[in-house]
C-alpha cells in the first residue's frame, strides 16, 4: 500500500512523499519499508530508533518521531492500527500458488488436507481431518494426528508429534476497545513456529503473532488443553504440563516446568531452569534460574509449604 492509502484509511491528513508500504511491524522490528505504531508510553523511547518508514502516533508523542520518519497523527492510534491490520492480511488460501509438495516416505491421508503452497518434508505421517495451510511447512519424520490444525504460514520441524484437535497459528485475542467500548479485531499476520524434536498433546493451541513469530523451541513437551498467546516463545526442552497457560508475549528460557494449571500474565520474561508448582500465579518476569515456586502470589515453593503449614494450624485452633 501507499503511505496516502493508508493515511486515508486512518482518517489522517498527509500530504507528503508517497511511499510504498510492505506491512506493518513493532518498533523495534520495522525496516524503512514497513510502518509501526505507537500506543503506550512506555514505548515512546524505541521511536528514536526505530527504522519505520512512518509511525501512526497521537498529539502528544508526534514530537518523538525523528527527521526522515512520517509521523500519522491520529487521535487513538491502538484503534488505527487495529483498523489497517486488516488491510496488510495475506488471503486464508491462495490459489495461485504452486500444488503441495509432499516428500518421499510420506503417508497422507486421502482425508487430509494440504493447500497449496505447503510444503510436507519425507517419512511423515499425516492422519485423517488434517489441514496445513497455504505456504506452511511440515519437517521430515512428524507425525499429525487426527484433526490437528496448522495454519498458513506456520512452521512445524522434524521429528515432531502433534495430537489430536490441536492447533498451530490461530489467530491470537486481540483487539481495539474504542471510547464506547466497542471491539475491533487486530488482525493477526505474523505465524507460529514449532522447532524441532517438539511434542504436544491433544487439543493444544499455540496462537500466532500479531507481527513476527511465536516460537515453541526444540525439544519442547507440551501437555494436553495447553493455551500459548501470541507472541510467546517457549525455550528449549521447556515442559507445559495440562491446562498451564501463558498470555501473550511471554518468553520461558530453557527447560522451565510449568505445573498444572499455572498460569504466566503477558509481557514478562522467566528465566531458564525455574519450575512453577501446580496452579502457579506468575505476574512478573522472573530473572532468576534454578528456583521452584508456588501459590498466588507467586512465593518460593518452601516459603509456599511454611504458610500452608501455619493456616493449618491456625484452622486447627479455630
Amino acid at each position: 500500500m501507499t503511505l496516502k492509502e493508508i493515511a486515508e484509511i486512518v482518517a489522517c491528513d498527509y500530504s507528503g512523499e508517497n511511499l510504498h508500504v510492505e506491512s506493518m511491524n513493532t518498533l523495534k522490528d520495522a525496516t524503512p519499508s514497513q510502518i509501526s505504531f505507537v500506543s503506550n508510553a512506555k514505548y515512546v523511547k524505541d521511536i528514536k530508533d526505530s527504522n519505520a518508514c512512518a509511525i501512526i502516533v497521537d498529539e502528544k508523542t508526534k514530537a518523538n518521531v525523528p527527521d526522515g520518519c512520517v509521523a500519522l497523527v491520529v487521535e487513538n492510534p491502538y484503534w488505527e492500527m487495529a483498523k489497517l491490520s486488516k488491510y496488510f492480511a495475506p488471503a486464508i488460501e491462495d490459489n495461485s500458488l504452486p500444488k503441495a509438495k509432499i516428500g518421499e516416505g510420506s503417508k497422507v491421508s486421502d482425508k487430509a488436507e494440504i493447500a497449496n503452497g505447503a510444503v510436507v518434508g519425507k517419512n511423515c505421517t499425516i492422519l485423517a481431518g488434517v489441514y496445513v495451510g497455504a505456504n506452511s511447512t511440515i519437517g521430515d519424520n512428524t507425525v499429525l494426528y487426527p484433526n490437528v490444525v496448522v495454519y498458513r504460514d506456520c512452521t512445524v520441524g522434524s521429528n515432531c508429534i502433534i495430537h489430536a484437535n490441536s492447533t498451530i497459528g490461530g489467530d491470537g485475542f486481540g483487539f481495539a476497545t474504542s471510547k464506547m467500548g466497542e471491539h475491533l479485531k487486530i488482525y493477526q499476520n505474523g505465524n507460529a513456529i514449532v522447532e524441532d524434536e517438539v511434542e504436544i498433546g491433544s487439543c493444544v493451541t499455540i496462537d500466532r503473532a500479531v507481527f513476527g513469530s511465536t516460537v515453541i523451541k526444540k525439544g519442547a513437551h507440551i501437555d494436553n488443553l495447553v493455551q500459548i498467546g501470541h507472541n510467546c516463545e517457549v525455550g528449549e526442552f521447556s515442559v507445559m504440563v495440562a491446562q498451564s497457560g501463558l498470555a501473550g508475549s511471554t518468553k520461558l528460557g530453557r527447560n522451565v516446568v510449568m505445573g498444572g494449571q499455572s498460569a504466566a500474565s503477558g509481557h514478562i520474561e522467566i528465566a531458564a531452569f525455574n519450575q512453577f508448582a501446580a496452579r502457579s500465579g506468575i505476574t512478573k518476569s522472573i530473572k532468576e534460574s534454578g528456583k521452584t515456586f508456588a501459590g498466588f502470589p507467586l512465593m518460593e515453593h518452601k516459603s509456599w509449604l511454611r504458610l500452608q503449614g501455619k493456616i493449618a494450624k491456625l484452622l486447627k485452633k479455630s
